[in-house]
């Protein structure tokens, strides 16, 4: 990629909508070129290794650092998360430093993942897991009604029992 165009890239966000109102959202997050470095399934079990140990403690402490977000379900595979954030209203509009282009409002879904991957990086840096990277972006869907959560707690309940299949496990891809 040219570096001149690394910050042009097309946003995957849904324009105009504001990612701090409340509602459930479906994330995923997936490591630097989907390498598995956060564990193994073994069995139809997820075996976190220490890295996978640290992205899992950081997740379960995101609503100590943003007190509107309730975690519902969520997985962590071998070289990405899917995850269930429940935003509540926060009462506040309150901005990252000076508000820019850059500097998104505090308590949008961006911030909170954003967030979560520095600590989870700075952690891994910290136990001498210096070459463990994230992706730079995430996907999220927003939630829309109780059939479609159900739906995807569903399949994040299911998610290392299909790992065989998955598209983002290495084996799978064709050579």
């Amino acid at each position: 990629m040219n570096p001149k165009n690394r910050h042009c890239r097309k946003s995957i966000r849904i324009k105009d909508y504001d990612y701090s109102q409340p509602g459930e959202y479906f994330v995923t997050i997936c490591t630097h070129n989907h390498e598995c470095v956060l564990g193994e399934i073994v069995h139809g079990e997820i075996r976190l290794n220490e890295i996978g140990k640290i992205a899992e403690k950081c997740w379960r402490e995101i609503p100590k650092h943003f007190p509107n977000v309730e975690l519902d379900e969520y997985v962590i595979m071998p070289n990405h998360i899917h995850g269930i954030m429940i935003l509540h209203d926060h009462g506040r509009d309150v901005q990252l430093n000076v508000p820019t282009r850059l500097s998104p409002r505090r308590w949008t879904l961006s911030v909170i993942i954003r967030t979560y991957k520095a600590a989870v990086t700075t952690e891994c840096r910290r136990n001498r897991y210096s070459e463990f990277q994230w992706q730079s972006r995430f996907f999220e869907r927003i939630i829309r009604n109780d059939k479609e959560l159900n739906n995807i707690r569903d399949y994040i309940a299911n998610n290392i029992l299909q790992w065989s299949f998955d598209t983002e496990n290495p084996q799978n891809i064709p050579l």
